[in-house]
């Protein structure tokens, strides 16, 4: 099936321009002019993905990221004209997976969308389907993280970042590598995306997430997952499990 794409902006005009955009490239499109409207969409049409515009009246983009986020795991691209760090950081801390700065090519959109709802490959040599430690438990294959006997659900980017950083455990991996293993490899000069993404998994699992144990900082480098080797749970028999992987969309 095609993928149903929901647009979400205020100004008539975008809305046809990235309708005519879409349309012949074989996307269902569905608009609506707030973010009020939008949750309305979302919930009787049930969309793959959504473009999401800030600017807006009655209920602005951040608060209407808020909301969708809390119901559904599916990408959000917002599309804004703040093009500001700070600005950035708050839409991806309310949900948002992308930001793509107004005015934009359509041919950048079309691939952030086309990354967006692309699955990750299946992985061969999985190393640990499992870890286990004083603080937190999860099972990769199940997509199950229990932190302090309590289960957490997992955004799909939280979870594709706990996947790699688990397959590379006490190895530093660099900034550049993390953005292209977990967004495409396309990407690789999002920073912000990353660190926001490090706060937020790091908030899930950490017991203080201002001093972290498990995601520790490698200056100038990336991250290193630091765990002990018992806490590394290989299939029994010494034999790789072969897990679905984590996907760019559920």
């Amino acid at each position: 099936m095609n993928a149903r794409i929901l647009i979400v902006d205020d100004e008539f005009q975008i809305r046809r321009a990235l309708r005519n955009a879409l349309a012949p490239m074989g996307y269902e499109v569905l608009d609506a002019e707030d973010g009020s409207d939008a949750l309305v969409k979302f919930r009787a049409a049930r969309p793959d993905l959504i473009l999401l515009d800030l600017n807006m009246p009655v209920m602005d983009g951040l608060e209407a990221c808020r909301l969708l986020r809390a119901e559904t795991d599916i990408p959000i691209i917002v599309l804004s004209v703040r093009n500001a760090e700070v600005e950035k950081v708050d839409a991806l801390d309310a949900g948002a997976d992308d930001y793509i700065t107004k005015p934009f090519g359509m041919g950048e959109l079309l691939a952030r969308i086309r990354v967006a709802l692309r699955r990750l490959p299946m992985l061969d040599n999985v190393s640990v389907p499992r870890l286990k430690t004083e603080d937190f438990e999860i099972d990769f294959a199940e997509r199950r993280l229990v932190v302090r006997g309590k289960t957490v659900r997992l955004r799909p980017k939280e979870f594709d970042l706990f996947w790699h950083l688990a397959q590379n455990a006490n190895r530093p991996i660099s900034h550049r590598k993390l953005i292209q293993l977990v967004w495409g490899p396309d990407y690789g000069d999002e920073l912000v995306y990353l660190r926001v993404l490090v706060n937020q998994l790091r908030g899930k699992i950490e017991p203080d997430a201002s001093r972290p144990r498990y995601i520790q900082t490698e200056p100038r480098i990336g991250y290193r997952f630091c765990v002990p080797e018992s806490a590394l749970q290989p299939e029994s028999g010494g034999e790789a499990h072969r897990a679905e992987p984590p996907a760019a969309l559920r």
